[in-house]
């Protein structure tokens, strides 16, 4: 298998990947959000999702980057509705 080379090709698989850990593990997320340790609780399924994602994406694509940008954006920005007193 060729490693991926296109950004916006990246950027979906990273959504893919992130959204998997999000949606199989919807207790974790909202724990993690309401007690502010949502990376530490999902570090396993994070680590696992980030070595598959750097796996198929080639390294001038700042791969690490991508998929910590993506965390963000699908694990944080998406639990705004959980109550948390990070916001």
């Amino acid at each position: 298998m060729s490693l991926i080379t296109a950004k916006d090709q990246a950027a979906r698989l990273a959504r893919a990947i992130v959204s998997d850990v999000a949606i199989y593990n919807q207790e974790k997320v909202e724990s993690g959000i309401k007690n502010d340790n949502i990376f530490e609780v999902l570090s396993e399924e994070i680590q696992e999702g980030r070595q598959h994602f750097y796996s198929r994406v080639a390294t001038e694509l700042e791969p690490e980057r991508m998929y910590d940008l993506t965390l963000v954006d699908i694990l944080i920005k998406r639990a705004g509705k959980i109550e948390s007193a990070i916001w």
